[in-house]
């Protein structure tokens, strides 16, 4: 009897313990070590290993931007020519078994919220066919305090290269709004959110070395505990930062004060008067490492990222031609959802431009784009897949209401509806006749019931009508034979009460 007095044995212990593991092997196989893979019997997954290569020039990476961001030429200039400089060192590393210096060219991005700095990126590295990991600086704060390790943007580098060290060991790190980890200036606490991060951010970015396993993980733990218990020692796997591009970026909002500040202080007179004319122009294109540090950053961290770029505002004009011609446009994503629904969706070009115009006004740059399309199309979605629609145009009207045009689509194809249905009825009373002898006629009013009724019901109009005036062939008849007619017309009450209609009728003939 098993008891307080009988605990259980250490081999089942040990049992119970190696099922924990293999479940967690299942979990995330590519986690466990070699020791508990040969205690539980457990093969190693696959692992695909692919070679990394890379030939392409600065022209051809611009070409390949160009046809998903619109504008920014110049920093899809800088951005091309850093990237191949990146990977071009990278293969030169390879073909010469790692023998060569290098200056790594990470690069920090300027500029406001939704004109293409991520977008940039993320096609970067499509382009590149590395992994690619996107991250928000805020998340994280300095190792040992609460938030993310900035480490982990490594460690997620490899997972997104399905467990190959080498091919992450060149991937391309995405870190945005890191002007908000910029640290107070007089800060009276220890910056953890600021300050930390960016020391831990500068480490990575040069060349470190960084442990595949957390050590704040409790997995990570369990891995190491049972490896040390069965071969008497702990691996430490880990990857390289050295071929890691970092780019960062944010808006960078006050920046063009500490600009104007400094290009006022260094001129007087008249020419301190055409500083003050600067404002006409991208203060953010002038920044220097000072600008920078005054900011909030650190020296050494500003320092790691060499290549700096400006990316430009975007005019109504510049939305348009994204909703026009960009591979990326939010239009082909609108047209798949109409679709879906059997809806096939054209947009003229006025109301391409209205829509830009509206998106321009909200001072968000591309994303402005998409709170007009929610918008206009919020009423439209929800409407009209319940409807005959098969094609919708949208026109500047509806762009500029939104509801009235909801209405107005949803009047004509009531219209047309109705149209269809009236005909409908006609088919009935033929049927009717043919099968009966008997000519049942709906009045005016009762057409327009059957109409209003099919229309709210989304039924069809033959299966109601049978239905309905299912007794109507027996008792019509009776009523025949007694006062020998043959046309019956039915007035709106019929559609609401038939069957008392016709009892109504063949009391008043058999009384």
């Amino acid at each position: 009897m098993e008891g307080k007095d009988n605990p259980p044995n250490q081999e089942e212990l040990g049992r119970e313990f190696m099922d924990f593991m293999k479940k967690m092997m299942a979990a995330n196989p590519t986690a466990a070590p070699e020791a508990i893979r040969e205690k539980t019997g457990e093969k190693p997954p696959a692992q695909k290993v692919r070679n990394f290569e890379f030939s392409f020039k600065p022209k051809d990476v611009k070409k390949h931007l160009d046809r998903f961001v619109i504008r920014q030429d110049e920093a899809k200039r800088v951005l091309a020519t850093a990237v191949c400089d990146h990977y071009n060192h990278v293969r030169l590393f390879q073909e010469n078994s790692g023998k060569g210096s290098y200056a790594k060219q990470n690069v920090l991005m300027l500029g406001p919220t939704g004109v293409g700095k991520t977008y940039l990126i993320q096609v970067l590295a499509d382009l590149v066919g590395v992994p690619f990991v996107k991250a928000d600086a805020t998340k994280f704060s300095e190792t040992g305090y609460v938030g993310l390790d900035v480490d982990d943007l490594v460690r997620e580098l490899v997972h997104k290269a399905d467990g190959d060290v080498k091919l992450a060991q060149y991937g391309m790190v995405y870190v945005d709004e890191v002007d908000k980890i910029a640290s107070a200036i007089q800060a009276q606490t220890r910056d953890v959110s600021g300050a930390g991060v960016q020391r831990g951010l500068l480490k990575i970015m040069e060349e470190t070395d960084v442990p595949l396993r957390n050590p704040q993980d409790m997995q990570s733990q369990i891995q190491s505990m049972m490896e040390f218990q069965q071969k008497g020692k702990v691996s430490r796997p880990s990857i390289n930062t050295k071929h890691i591009l970092f780019i960062v970026s944010g808006a960078f909002d006050g920046m063009t004060r500490i600009v104007e500040k400094r290009l006022k202080s260094g001129v007087i007179g008249f020419q301190a008067a055409k500083a003050a004319e600067s404002k006409q122009f991208d203060l953010l294109s002038q920044a220097q490492t000072r600008d920078f540090i005054d900011f909030g950053f650190e020296p050494e961290f500003i320092g790691r990222l060499p290549v700096r770029v400006v990316c430009e505002d975007l005019s109504a004009e510049d939305l348009y031609t994204i909703l026009r011609t960009s591979e990326g446009s939010i239009v082909r994503q609108y047209r798949s959802a109409m679709k879906a629904y059997g809806i096939e969706l054209h947009i003229d070009d006025p109301a391409l431009w209205e829509i830009a115009k509206q998106a321009s006004a909200e001072r968000t740059g591309a994303r402005g784009l998409v709170t007009v399309f929610e918008k206009v199309f919020r009423g439209l979605k929800y409407e009209l897949p319940s409807t005959s629609i098969r094609v919708l145009n949208l026109t500047p009207q509806m762009v500029n209401d939104p509801v009235q045009g909801l209405k107005e689509v949803l009047r004509e194809e009531r219209s047309e509806r109705s149209a269809a249905i009236l005909g409908e009825i006609g088919d009935f009373e033929k049927k009717f006749a043919a099968e009966h002898g008997l000519k049942l006629v709906f009045d005016k009013d009762a057409r327009e019931k059957i109409v209003d009724r099919i229309l709210d019901e989304s039924g069809e109009t033959g299966a109601l009508l049978s239905g309905l005036f299912s007794n109507y062939g027996y008792g019509l008849k009776l009523i025949q034979q007694k006062t020998r007619r043959t046309v019956f017309k039915i007035p709106a009450e019929g559609i609401f009460n038939p069957n008392g209609l016709l009892d109504r009728w063949v009391k008043e003939v058999y009384g």
